[in-house]
């Protein structure tokens, strides 16, 4: 049996996607052993493969990635493989010297523009050392994979490599839900669900809800500005009508998610990175057969249009936020959400997944 070795800088718990890939090579024949980190709040994972999760000294910032890629390579170099796995370019260094080194076939998963995510955006020196990494690794990968149609034709502008596109889709299931633990006191549900990091619309959503008396804003995930947030929903006395969860498990939000009205998928146009984004977010909330209202950007806007299961934000105001989300009230998108769920699957990405391997 080939074993294929999976690197990821996250702590495993909540990457869907990492999870199906690693479900499929597992079905296909393969021994697994997905790599990543462990922090202090990690929750604990079982899963039918091996993983393991490295604990740092650093978890931010520059010590953190070259704390974590010393600890890869030097993991990689003296680990039984085959093949090696590499997701996103914050785990590629370690992963290309390794292939170089010892004649491994590398397989790159990049699920976004590293060096566009919007924490760079004002870090032109640190920008510039994710560009140059790129730049010297990329061009020379046989096989790359991607997330988004845009992603792809990027990489083939500026590298001359194509890529193969698979989106981060569920898995078509019946699922029975599990009420929120909080109280809703009736009213309606808009959800959020993801990293909880700059640049993804809650503050907006937040400023709206003085204006949505008939629903609440809840907020599943973690990150940068959670700490913030909470504060402005202090300073704006929503604390009743603003819930925050936390992070939770795949299958936890498999459960968590249909109970929303509708779901937020609201990015700001932030560089390239979000621009040409596919958020995994807007296909649970698909599954869940809750309709979403998305930002106007590339990726999403298509999506929407051609699938109709929602509505594209024209105007990143608190005004056309609510009158957005109003108007949804009198649509029923239950056929639009059940011919798309048909198209839009994993078993479709994982045939192409599969071929690779």
């Amino acid at each position: 049996m080939k074993r294929i070795l999976i690197s990821v800088t996250n702590d495993l718990t909540t990457d869907q996607r990492v999870e199906k890939t690693c479900e499929v090579l597992s079905e296909i024949g393969y021994d697994v052993l997905l790599v990543g980190r462990k922090l202090k709040k990690s929750l604990p994972i079982q899963r039918s493969y091996k993983t393991i999760r490295f604990r740092l000294l650093f978890n931010v910032g520059f010590l953190f990635y070259a704390e974590f890629n010393i600890r890869l390579f030097i993991f990689l170099l003296f680990t039984k493989k085959d093949l090696l796995f590499s997701n996103d370019v914050d785990t590629l260094l370690p992963n290309y010297i390794i292939s170089k080194l010892q004649n491994k076939k590398l397989v790159f998963d990049s699920h976004e523009l590293y060096s566009e995510i919007p924490e760079l955006v004002h870090k032109k020196r640190v920008k510039n050392v994710w560009i140059f990494l790129e730049k010297t690794i990329i061009p020379k990968l046989k096989t790359v994979i991607t997330v988004s149609d845009s992603i792809k034709k990027h990489y083939q502008d500026l590298y001359g490599i194509s890529a193969i596109v698979i989106r981060n889709i569920p898995v078509i299931k019946t699922i029975n839900p599990k009420e929120f633990e909080i109280e809703t006191n009736g009213k309606k549900i808009i959800l959020y669900q993801g990293s909880v990091n700059i640049g993804r619309g809650l503050e907006l959503m937040i400023e709206t809800m003085p204006l949505l008396e008939e629903y609440i804003f809840v907020i599943i995930g973690d990150g940068d500005i959670t700490e913030k947030l909470k504060n402005k929903v202090t300073n704006l006395s929503l604390v009743n009508r603003v819930k925050f969860l936390g992070k939770k498990t795949p299958n936890e939000l498999k459960k968590l998610t249909p109970n929303a009205t509708i779901g937020i998928s609201l990015e700001e146009d932030l560089g390239l990175n979000y621009r040409y984004a596919l958020p995994n977010k807007i296909f649970d909330y698909l599954h869940a057969n809750v309709p979403v209202i998305v930002a106007d950007l590339k990726e999403m806007k298509t999506l929407i249009s051609n699938y109709s299961f929602g509505k594209v934000l024209q105007e990143r105001s608190t005004e056309c936020l609510a009158k957005t989300i109003k108007s949804m009230e009198f649509i029923s998108y239950k056929k639009e959400l059940k011919d798309a769920k048909e198209e839009l699957n994993w078993s479709i990405e994982k045939e192409k997944l599969t071929s690779i391997f």
